[in-house]
């Protein structure tokens, strides 16, 4: 079921909105959605627009920007939520200790999330949403098809599953997924949408613990059978057997639909439309 422009405006126009209530209250379930409407906007101009014009290139570029903004801040909240639902009290200073640099960290991360996301800032973005929206051109546009062809590009079923491969399927899965929800209510791209999705909660999950881990070892690496680091590494090794499963079932169960062949163009045009 192809894309219609009716569609892909509601895209731009649900950022937009977004924008406005993160320049106004930047809460973390507000900074969550701007991150996730991003991305829906990045897939459809990266991935169903044959030729993005200047005003597509330089929204990319901001989105790109203030998500890796948000995505850092939103990191450190789901870290000290995370930490804080932690029990171990053979561990309660080292604890206390990550949490407090945790937040040192969360309130720098807030100041610049604060900045980027002024006013004059946000204004712009929304007139050259509002332009994108209005200029949007999708030709043919297949979003299951193209769904398919970005998973087609990823490490095969006989490739070990590393923590390398499990990062690409949580990034490529994300925009693929958004791709798939933009063909509405075809049963297809439903399926597709579903499998997709507890995917990627799987291995979302595993990475927030892996970064926490990381953190971790950072601050008590040379501290000496530290219990913190330990527990950590056991909960996030277990956090990549389930995130390995998931993705192993989602292989297996989208494996019956047809694959589509990698785009030797597409490549290349998602370059070029960050540059």
């Amino acid at each position: 079921m192809p894309v219609n422009q009716r569609q892909s405006r509601l895209v731009f126009e649900k950022l937009s909105r977004q924008l406005t209530k993160l320049c106004s209250k930047p809460a973390a379930q507000n900074v969550h959605k701007f991150r996730t409407y991003s991305r829906r906007v990045e897939a459809l101009l990266i991935e169903l627009v044959p030729n993005p014009g200047g005003n597509d290139k330089k929204v990319l570029k901001i989105l790109a920007d203030l998500r890796r903004k948000a995505g850092r801040e939103r990191d450190v909240e789901i870290q000290m939520s995370a930490l804080r639902n932690l029990k171990l009290p053979e561990a309660a200073r080292h604890k206390a200790q990550l949490l407090a640099a945790l937040g040192e960290e969360r309130a720098r991360r807030q100041k610049k999330l604060e900045a980027a996301f002024d006013t004059k800032s946000t204004r712009e973005l929304r007139k050259r949403l509002k332009r994108a929206a209005a200029d949007v051109k999708i030709a043919n546009g297949q979003p299951l098809t193209a769904a398919r062809r970005l998973l087609a590009e990823l490490p095969s079923d006989h490739a070990p599953i590393s923590e390398k491969v499990l990062h690409q399927y949580r990034m490529i899965g994300k925009r693929a997924r958004y791709l798939a929800e933009l063909a509405g209510r075809d049963p297809e791209a439903r399926r597709v949408v579903e499998e997709l999705k507890k995917m990627q909660d799987a291995i979302g999950d595993w990475h927030d613990w892996w970064k926490l881990t990381q953190r971790a070892e950072q601050m008590l690496g040379d501290v000496p059978r530290s219990p913190l680091v330990a527990a950590l590494g056991n909960i996030t090794r277990a956090k990549f057997r389930l995130a390995v499963d998931a993705l192993v079932e989602t292989r297996k169960t989208l494996s019956a639909g047809k694959p589509h062949p990698v785009s030797p163009v597409r490549k290349a045009k998602a370059a070029s439309a960050v540059a």
